[in-house]
């Protein structure tokens, strides 16, 4: 389970101050201190073990997790972990109809790919000052909000975010196409619209790196497990591909 020492020192227990509270959090608050309410860490351990078993088995199967979290001190920490799994992030401004309207979420994609392509071929180079200005404006643009998806090429198998009350335009749309949603949340929100709830300080950025930390060591684990069966079915395939062949050449003689 996930370590409560760990999660203590990480300031994972602080919740907001009780009048910002939502009472469909009061499963998982402990107690209130000094007018702040106090999540229940032992709760928060066994969700975070739940999470784990599930993202594990959506890194093995080969779907991507979409990282989503805009708010300023969860930025850095998402970026890093998500790129540590190779997992696509959001964490500039969450596109509309990212989810919902992907075919030109996807299109908004190639035209950054094509316009690599043209600075590899030569054709970039033939443009005017002012139109060279502009396309790498657009890649710029491009690349700062979508950057980080330009290898999801269908829909995530699961949604991770980071305050739910920030980015509740991402959740209705995974909610709409029926896509898992995971999520660190704090006492002020509502985990209803949540399919695996971490509740857990989304405001401390030692909070956030100290579940990421759990999730990701799970999609990695996931991931491994996803490339080793890989090479067994590989080598399983050579073995008897090897024992046919044999078996033609003693028939041969």
């Amino acid at each position: 389970m996930a370590n409560i020492q760990e999660l203590l020192e990480s300031g994972v227990h602080f919740g907001h101050l009780t009048r910002k509270w939502n009472p469909n959090m009061a499963p998982y608050i402990y107690t209130e201190r000094n007018g702040v309410h106090i999540i229940d860490l032992y709760k928060t351990s066994a969700k975070i073990d739940e999470a784990k078993e599930a993202l594990k088995k959506i890194a093995n199967s080969g779907r991507k997790i979409l990282f989503v979290a805009t708010k300023k001190q969860a930025k850095d920490i998402v970026a890093e972990k998500s790129k540590s799994v190779n997992m696509p992030y959001i964490t500039e401004r969450w596109p509309g109809g990212m989810l919902t309207n992907f075919v030109t979420i996807r299109k908004a994609v190639k035209k950054m790919a094509s316009i690599d392509r043209m600075k590899q071929d030569g054709s970039f180079d033939a443009l005017s000052k002012r139109e060279k200005l502009q396309i790498n404006r657009q890649r710029e643009k491009l690349e700062k909000n979508l950057g980080s998806i330009a290898d999801m090429t269908r829909l995530p198998g699961a949604l991770f975010v980071i305050d739910v009350k920030k980015e509740h335009i991402a959740i209705a749309e995974a909610q709409k196409l029926n896509i898992p949603i995971f999520a660190m949340v704090d006492t002020n929100s509502d985990p209803r619209p949540i399919d695996f709830v971490i509740p857990a300080n989304d405001d401390a950025s030692k909070s956030i790196d100290k579940v990421l930390s759990y999730v990701t060591e799970a999609i990695s684990e996931g991931l491994a497990d996803r490339k080793a069966d890989k090479e067994k079915a590989k080598t399983e395939k050579e073995t008897e591909s090897k024992k046919v062949e044999e078996v033609k050449t003693e028939e041969a003689k």
